[in-house]
């Protein structure tokens, strides 16, 4: 469980804004996507080396 606190004179917003960068930090919401469905371990792994590869060639046209 999150726990943001509220300083004295703090703007709400702000304050919510804290607690959503934390919860985004956590990455509850991404693991309850890959939860979803099940991948097969040699699927992930495919999409793994496809997106190293893809970074590669960004990378490389940067260059």
């Amino acid at each position: 469980m999150l726990i943001i606190e509220v300083k004295e004179g703090e703007n709400i917003d702000r304050a919510l804004k804290r607690y959503k960068r934390k919860f985004n930090e956590t990455g509850v919401m991404k693991e309850l996507r890959n939860r979803r469905e099940f991948t097969k371990p040699s699927v992930k792994r495919r999409n793994e080396v496809l997106k190293a590869k893809y970074k590669e060639n960004v990378r490389k046209g940067a260059e």
